[in-house]
């Protein structure tokens, strides 16, 4: 029934069975517990019955791959590609693609109507749906989930997570009869190992057999200083040595940095870990790459290779990156020193991981790693069919004790947060096609909103606090039994007492008459008040001031009672009064006209940028009508850049005064945004920084990847990245609706001129 020449373990029949009947799956197992073949079961099916097939994935590096391996796997014809900016054979009937073009296809703008797009479509793979925790992107995952047609059957597949039971019962909930199969079991089992630098020729267990501490462990105190330089040099050195000496090679060393990375390669280029058989697999490999990638000739990094070694970072060319990948699952390349971002999905799974360090340094300072973080790494260990058993080695250091890293390493999984947020284009796109009333039942199907219990219960625990304190305020225990309204009661005719006999003095001062009808009307006045608050016992009581100070506070705990009920409906609602801020925003600039997308709106709606409503002002205020090539592809260049960490002075390419006069009108509007942006509560970046621009516009004129790379202190992966962004958003200018003409020609011009090795996207 299964058509898999391998046995398959228990989750796997019970997720096949699911989509056998007909069901979706969210399937939570471990890293390198078997997922794919559940979404390969899809496959064959969708294949035998002539029906179509979309299998997604976060990264357009992971798409590639698995576009080769099902290629090679169920033929060239059957297979597609689409990556945003990579379009292959896209009516197959299995077409790979990324996350995100899935859910522009879901929105029927950028790849043709909604019937078009999903006609024969049976299944959606989504791959590494944990993806939804990201902070930046997860949005695309639960929109993709809310958008989908019922009648396509959802595959999810998942590292573990602590809430998969949850994030079940929302697809579930919004989609269609949605099944969890979750396990926890490693085909291969993990050993976990901590090195010690102070005893640096031994690997010791780093748990007991009964979960314990090792006891021989002991804890870094070495105060830091410059001769440790040294010592942690020898100290990598030791640990590769035992990982050779104990046959743990192939290792995938994960550290945080991208420098050290590439500082811990040449350290350990000195041992000779390959064969001489080997070398010359490597050189004959690294030949035949080379003729399709001439501009890697001179790559220092292909040294390092012919040693085993390498790293892998995003500040690397991804066509080196892939060399090292192909090498790596070859058995070619013994140690690999990459970031954290390889062990998001990439096929390059080790007989052991080292994890450098349990800590890493993030924008808001440093942090311990989550467990799900230390899991996705650690899981990278242990090759199905290869090894018995994967290892993973912790490293100790002066600033983590061992107890924190068997904390971690015994931590259970992470639970999945919701990281939906409305964007401009979400507004417009969702307006296109639905009613207010029907956007808002949309937004309120997002796993935030159906998470949001969760998230409101600290301020619904401080919220019962203040009514607890509220009610025991009220009902202060007065030994004489008087109520809130007796104490008032006192209060209130104390006062007019205390006013009415100042006036009595007043008037006798003045009329000097103490018979006189006024003095006595108001005299008379007093003795009724004075009767009326001297039947309280509140005058002769020691708790009085207690008491009077207990019901001040009333006053101030219900304000804050109220202010907490908004805070909780604000909270619960959030993700609806942000598409609302959005919404305003659009609405007064004209982007929406009685709900619906105007001109203007459907431009924005087809971007997909940081900041759509940025570019489309941009767009829209004419100032690229008349730029030429160079200039337009500087501009959008531009508008793509965070602040570099730089010394180096682009001064030697300036840009002409056309340039700046348009950089100065981008700045006028992005202060216009920003400002609107404050106003309405709305948090996206809006980027302006020509630190590129100079350099895209000399890659254009003479294309020799040699002399661009000498021009800035900028990683070669950086200049890639922000270069094919670039030609990410010329591609999307070229199809907007009701543009200048020439904004077109310049925009397909400056592709043209871009794309060329390594840059070419294809």
């Amino acid at each position: 029934m299964y058509e898999f020449k391998f046995k398959l373990d228990n989750f796997q029949k019970e997720a096949l069975d699911y989509i056998e009947n007909g069901k979706s799956v969210v399937v939570c197992a471990p890293t390198g517990a078997g997922k794919t073949c559940i979404g390969e079961f899809a496959i064959i099916k969708a294949l035998k019955n002539n029906e179509k097939i979309f299998y997604t994935t976060p990264l357009k590096a992971l798409s590639n791959q698995k576009f080769s391996d099902f290629q090679k796997k169920y033929g060239k014809e059957n297979v597609g590609l689409l990556t945003g900016d990579t379009s292959i054979n896209r009516n197959a009937n299995i077409v790979v693609m990324t996350t995100e073009v899935f859910r522009n296809m879901l929105y029927g703008t950028n790849f043709g109507t909604l019937g078009e797009n999903l006609k024969n479509v049976k299944y959606v793979v989504l791959d590494e749906v944990h993806y939804m925790n990201d902070e930046q992107r997860g949005t695309v995952w639960e929109e993709s989930i809310i958008y989908c047609p019922s009648d396509i059957q959802i595959i999810a597949l998942s590292a573990t997570i602590h809430n998969s039971l949850e994030l079940t019962k929302w697809i579930n909930s919004i989609h269609s009869k949605t099944e969890l199969v979750y396990t926890d079991f490693r085909p291969v089992p993990l050993k976990h190992y901590h090195f010690d630098p102070s005893q640096p020729n031994e690997l010791f267990p780093l748990l007991t057999p009964n979960g314990k501490l090792n006891s021989k462990i002991n804890d870094q105190k070495r105060e830091y200083s410059k001769k440790n330089k040294k010592s942690n040099t020898l100290n990598l050195t030791n640990l590769i040595h035992l990982l050779y000496k104990n046959n743990m090679l192939p290792a995938i060393y994960f550290t945080f940095s991208r420098k050290k990375c590439d500082e811990q390669m040449e350290k350990c280029a000195k041992f000779d870990l390959t064969t001489k058989e080997e070398r010359l697999k490597i050189k004959q490999y690294i030949d035949e790459f080379i003729i399709d990638n001439p501009y890697l000739y001179n790559n220092k990094n292909l040294d390092y290779l012919y040693c085993g070694v390498a790293s892998h970072h995003a500040g690397l060319l991804p066509s080196l990156k892939s060399l090292t990948e192909k090498l790596f699952q070859l058995g070619l390349i013994k140690v690999v020193f990459a970031t954290e971002t390889l062990a998001a999905g990439i096929n390059m799974p080790a007989r052991t991981t080292v994890i450098s360090s349990i800590s890493k340094r993030t924008d808001s300072g440093h942090r311990i790693l989550t467990a799900n973080e230390f899991l996705q790494m650690s899981g990278r260990a242990g090759r199905r069919g290869m090894d018995e058993v994967g290892f993973v080695v912790t490293i100790g250091n002066q600033f983590e004790t061992c107890e924190d890293i068997a904390k971690l390493v015994k931590s259970k999984s992470n639970p999945l947060e919701s990281k939906f947020t409305p964007r401009y284009s979400m507004v417009v796109n969702l307006l296109q096609r639905f009613s207010m009333n029907e956007a808002k039942e949309l937004i309120l199907k997002s796993f935030g909103y159906y998470t949001s219990t969760e998230r409101v219960k600290p301020l619904i625990s401080f919220q019962n606090q203040l009514n607890d304190e509220v009610e025991r305020t009220i009902n202060y225990p007065c030994i004489y039994g008087h109520s809130k309204d007796d104490f008032n009661n006192y209060q209130k005719y104390k006062n007019l007492f205390v006013q009415t006999r100042h006036v009595v003095k007043m008037l006798k001062k003045q009329l000097k008459d103490k018979h006189h009808p006024e003095v006595v009307k108001y005299d008379n006045l007093s003795k009724d008040y004075y009767a009326k608050f001297s039947i309280y016992k509140c005058e002769a009581c020691k708790c009085f001031k207690k008491h009077k100070k207990s019901l001040e506070l009333l006053e101030r705990l219900n304000k804050r009672k109220i202010a907490l009920s908004k805070e909780i409906e604000y909270q619960k609602d959030i993700y609806w009064q942000k598409f609302l801020n959005h919404y305003k925003v659009l609405n007064d600039l004209k982007y929406l006209e009685n709900d619906y997308p105007t001109q203007k709106g459907i431009l924005l709606s087809v971007l997909r940028t940081e900041n759509e409503l940025y570019l489309s002002e941009i767009i829209l205020s004419h100032i690229l009508d008349d730029l030429n090539a160079y200039d337009l592809a500087a501009i959008i260049c531009s508008i793509l850049t965070e602040d570099i960490r730089s010394s180096t002075c682009l001064s030697q390419m300036p840009i002409s005064h056309k340039l700046r006069v348009t950089l100065n009108k981008i700045k006028n509007i992005k202060r216009v945004i920003s400002k609107i942006q404050d106003d309405n509560k709305i948090v996206v970046p809006i980027l302006l920084n020509s630190f590129y621009s100079p350099l895209i516009i000399r890659w254009m004129e003479n294309p020799v990847w040699e002399e661009i790379i000498n021009l800035v202190d900028v990683q070669e992966g950086d200049i890639v990245r922000i270069f094919k962004r670039t030609v990410d958003i010329l591609k999307q200018i070229i199809l907007l609706p009701n543009i200048n003409e020439n904004i077109i020609n310049s925009a397909k011009e400056a592709i043209s001129l871009i794309l060329k090795d390594p840059i070419d996207l294809n």
